[in-house]
């Protein structure tokens, strides 16, 4: 019997070729034998993480060609063995998983595509090596909880932070920016600018009260704010960054001890929330997540111009 590993890389190989001879019709032709074949129940099952599959494929590997030449490849593999999604995990993770197995054993792995796009945000992903980029997009751009993410790339869950944790190291350098710190607690801020420091950027300044960090906001505009709700003098750092956000826009991540309060009070778009006490790697996977999606949000409002 020929080892699985090596369906997976003749089948990557013979789904590239067919992909490129086609213009991607293999992707749909692939589906279909899928369902031929008898697997009707777990087509269906498959078909609809089908959408996402691609999505993370497209950014991992530069371009949707290259990116459907896995997902074909990942098919033919169903095809030969459906029992190969047995493996007592979800359909996604287990599909996810399998995908991660041929892409893994692709020698040409990692490197930017011929038709990789000329994207800045995908430029920039494209330089971090290939196993933290995998985790940052399963976390950042997938949703996967840690541990999910972790099955599918076969690690632990501390191996999967540290991996995230480089990779936001790595995508920092590429897209730094400018980091307004709203904190009240001196320890906690300190800790706060060294770790974005430590990842590359720059901190303009750290703010302890609402006046502090509107007043700082206006003399240096800010590439991304971190910010508490609760403040020294009992103001929210909440209203100061409303107060901000209606004279420019910038992500922004709350760190809070008091999540609730984001909740259930007038909160910006688009923010993320970290509940203190937080993991460094939480919070650098956290910025790069929202320095990602600020910039591909950037790029579809100049397309849609």
């Amino acid at each position: 019997m020929v080892p699985l590993e090596r369906n997976f890389f003749a089948a990557a190989a013979l789904a590239r070729y067919r992909l490129i001879k086609t213009g991607g019709r293999e992707l749909i032709r692939s589906r279909r034998a899928f369902i031929r074949e008898g697997f009707l129940s777990t087509s269906q099952a498959v078909a609809q993480h089908l959408p996402y599959l691609r999505r993370y494929a497209r950014a991992l590997s530069g371009s949707q060609a290259s990116g459907d030449a896995y997902v074909a490849a990942t098919l033919e593999a169903l095809v030969q063995d459906p029992k190969v999604l047995d493996t007592g995990l979800s359909t996604r993770i287990a599909l996810y998983r399998l995908f991660t197995k041929i892409w893994n054993s692709v020698a040409v792995n990692g490197k930017p595509s011929s038709g990789a796009s000329s994207q800045p945000v995908e430029r920039h992903l494209a330089q971090i090596a290939p196993k933290p980029r995998q985790a940052f997009l399963l976390v950042a751009l997938e949703g996967l909880s840690e541990d999910d993410a972790a099955k599918v790339l076969d690690i632990d869950a501390p191996m999967l932070r540290d991996l995230v944790e480089e990779s936001g190291r790595e995508l920092a350098a590429e897209i730094a920016t400018d980091v307004l710190i709203i904190e009240d607690e001196t320890f906690i801020a300190l800790d706060l600018e060294g770790l974005v420091e430590s990842l590359g950027h720059r901190v303009l300044g750290v703010a302890r009260t609402h006046s502090e960090a509107v007043a700082l906001a206006k003399t240096k505009r800010p590439g991304i704010i971190l910010a508490d709700i609760q403040l020294a003098d009992g103001s929210s750092g909440l209203d100061a960054v409303n107060e901000m956000l209606r004279t420019f826009e910038v992500p922004v991540i709350f760190i809070t001890a008091y999540p609730e309060r984001f909740l259930t009070g007038e909160r910006p778009e688009p923010a993320f929330l970290i509940a203190k006490p937080f993991q460094p790697s939480t919070v650098s996977a956290v910025l790069s997540q929202a320095l990602f999606f600020e910039r591909n949000a950037r790029r579809r409002e100049r397309r849609a111009s």
